[in-house]
């Protein structure tokens, strides 16, 4: 499986990364050991938490799923073998990119993680009352110190990514190497455009959440009835359950029907294929639905259908 750059840090990923909010969330800590095991013998490397994981929960208080991959990480030996990516900014225990902020998060993350080093830390998101200077001279005494390989960035406009690097460059501090925007067949403005102009002048990598639009593009929402007791009800109504939605579904069921596979593998290819992301995240809560999402690297889209699947979503 063909490993790609994330920016220039030297790091790469196979095409595509697991997003670990879902452990100690809606997968538990054994089901979640299980998924981990699966992903990284399946050939795959990079694993996305966050400090705030899963905060937003009844019960939890944040750090949850960095707790669940650090055991893993010591139960299994497999340290190695994979790239931790986590985030620092959105926790409300420890908000924001001050300095002081990020020097007393980085050692939670270490501590829960079980390990000595982050392979890439992100700015979960912008934070406009933190100079932007601040921010990264903290981060760059990280990476001088050992605790950070790489930095990145997640939820930032394409201006305030560009003056972050401008500020690298300029006081030759270590520069957000990634950028982690929502994209996928229906939620575009985010990469398509400016993103993509300065990420690729930059040579910046694009690892993109919500590449399934909250399940929708799994092609379990057909009806009324399907939305019926389920928890991203409510999203998929609001943002996707209109005409652009439905003409992507289709596109979704023609491809998957030319392809033979499912509209969840379809809608990941589609977006491992863009020539602007690197790899997208995706999460699973059982063994079986992480093979079905694994097996979306393994398919390669005629041209004429990645064509197909990207009309339908404009």
């Amino acid at each position: 499986m063909l490993h790609r750059p994330l920016g220039r840090s030297g790091l790469s990923t196979a095409p595509l990364v697991f997003g670990g909010n879902v452990f100690g969330w809606t997968a538990d800590e054994a089901t979640s050991h299980r998924l981990l095991d699966a992903f990284v013998d399946g050939g795959f490397n990079a694993i996305d938490t966050a400090d705030v994981y899963s905060a937003w929960v009844p019960g939890h208080e944040g750090g949850e799923s960095e707790g669940v991959i650090g055991r893993w990480l010591k139960a299994s030996g497999k340290r190695d073998k994979v790239l931790i990516l986590t985030k620092v900014a959105m926790w409300p225990k420890q908000p924001g990119l001050s300095a002081a902020n990020i020097e007393a998060a980085v050692e939670g993350s270490l501590k829960r993680l079980q390990t000595d080093y982050i392979d890439l830390y992100q700015s979960h998101r912008d934070d406009a009352d933190a100079p932007q200077d601040e921010t990264l001279e903290a981060f760059d005494r990280l990476a001088r110190a050992g605790k950070v390989r790489a930095i990145g960035a997640s939820n930032f406009s394409p201006e305030r990514l560009a003056s972050s690097l401008e500020t690298s460059k300029a006081k030759g501090l270590a520069r957000y190497e990634t950028i982690q925007p929502k994209f996928n067949l229906v939620d575009r403005d985010q990469v398509e455009g400016a993103m993509t102009e300065l990420t690729q002048a930059e040579g910046l990598g694009i690892i993109p959440f919500y590449g399934l639009a909250a399940g929708f593009l799994s092609g379990k929402y057909r009806t009324e009835d399907d939305f019926e007791g389920k928890a991203r009800a409510a999203t998929i109504r609001r943002d996707y359950w209109n005409d652009k939605g439905r003409a992507v579904l289709a596109a979704l069921d023609e491809a998957a029907e030319a392809a033979g596979a499912s509209q969840a593998q379809i809608a990941l290819a589609w977006i491992m294929a863009h020539p602007a992301i690197t790899a997208p995240l995706a999460s699973a809560t059982s063994v079986e639905q992480l093979d079905e999402l694994m097996g979306a690297a393994r398919l390669e889209l005629p041209g004429e259908v990645w064509a197909k699947l990207d009309a339908a979503g404009r």
